[in-house]
Formats: C-alpha cells, structure tokens, sequence
C-alpha cells in the first residue's frame, strides 16, 4: 500500500503533530498499515478521531516505560490469568480510539473471545489496568484525556505515573485520586499480589 507510507517528521520543538478529526478519512485496516509502515514513529487516535504522532520516547521516558513492564510482566507471568503488553501494543477503544499506553494487562479470559484476526491487529477492547508514564514533553491534559477514555471503556484500574512531581493519579470507574511520593503501588484487588516499586521511576540509575 504505497499511498499508506506517509512519514511525518516532527521537529524537536514540538511534542507531537496532532491532526485533526476528518483531515484522514481511513477505514480501520488503512489506519492500521498506517501505523505499520511508520513503525519509527508512536501513533494514537482519540476518540474524537484526532491523530497524534509522535517522536520515539527518549533516554528516561524509554527506561521508565521498560520499568513498568517488566515488573507487570513478571507478575503476569507468575499469575497466568491475564497477559501484559508494552507501549508497542494497539488497543481499539469502543469510542473509536486508538491509544497504546505504556504497559496494560487483559484477563485471559477477554482475550480468548477474541478471533485471530483481531489479535493480530490493535486489540479490539479496552485494557483491565493500564500504566502510563509522563514523558517532559507530555501535557497533563492530553494524558488525563487520555486516561478518562480509557475509564469511559471500562478501565477497572489506571495508574497515571508523574516522575516531574512525584505523584500517581489512580484511576478507576468511581474516580481518580492522587498520590504524593509513593513508594510503591499495589494493584489489589484488580491484579491481586501486583506491587509496583517507584524507587527506579522516581530516580533512574543514569
């Protein structure tokens, strides 16, 4: 699909090219090899059908994003009844959104309904729990937005992590609150026994 190859670049004063609703009118199978030939890039839509691209995460985002997944994978691992996915993961909203965050995890059961097809492409539903990790060129707008059309979804569980302030918003479907400097999160009762130390997120080794 040679018309799908559309590489963006995006200066580095800027945080992302955001394009506005209806500037693209793809079906779900265009956006998707859109988003396959641009590997080098990180592409969501909301669900108001805006498109966002962005740059590939830096030094500290990148080792921040990795922290989380692999202590959510590690936990999935021993648990067995779910799955946990990283930032490269596609989930398609119900609202028509496209988001990726930064670690999620499904029970194995949701994912067992689904057809081949649809593992194979962004995953037609919206994540059990979800990790998103602030990065200095996001906005706190974009990422409460985010994390409410998660909620709106049917997120049981989103910890929205802040290292610049040292706080966590937690999300789920009655609310959010926020906490100051925690040292770890524990993910009772949606993922029983899950605890995420923060000492790394907070202070990175480098």
């Amino acid at each position: 699909m040679a018309g799908m190859q559309l590489t963006i670049p995006i200066p580095e004063c800027q945080q992302a090219v955001r394009l506005p609703a209806g500037v693209l009118k793809w079906s779900e199978e265009e956006f998707f090899q859109f988003c396959q030939v641009n590997r080098d890039l990180r592409i969501e839509r909301t669900a108001k059908g805006e498109i966002i691209v962005m740059s590939p995460a830096g030094g500290y985002s990148g080792y921040r994003s990795g922290q989380v997944f692999q202590q959510l994978n590690t936990w999935a691992e021993k648990d067995k009844t779910g799955v946990a996915f990283d930032s490269s993961t596609g989930f398609r909203l119900p609202k028509g959104g496209m988001r990726a965050p930064d670690a999620a995890w499904v029970k194995l059961s949701r994912l067992k309904k689904l057809s081949k097809r649809d593992k194979e492409r962004f995953i037609p539903l919206c994540p059990d729990f979800v990790i998103e990790v602030a990065s200095l060129t996001d906005t706190l707008f974009s990422l409460r937005e985010k994390m409410d059309e998660y909620r709106q979804a049917g997120l049981r569980l989103g910890w929205l992590i802040l290292p610049e302030s040292i706080r966590v918003e937690v999300c789920t479907p009655r609310g959010m609150r926020v906490l100051a400097s925690p040292a770890s999160l524990t993910g009772d009762p949606v993922l029983p026994g899950f605890k995420l130390g923060l000492a790394a997120i907070w202070n990175p080794p480098f």
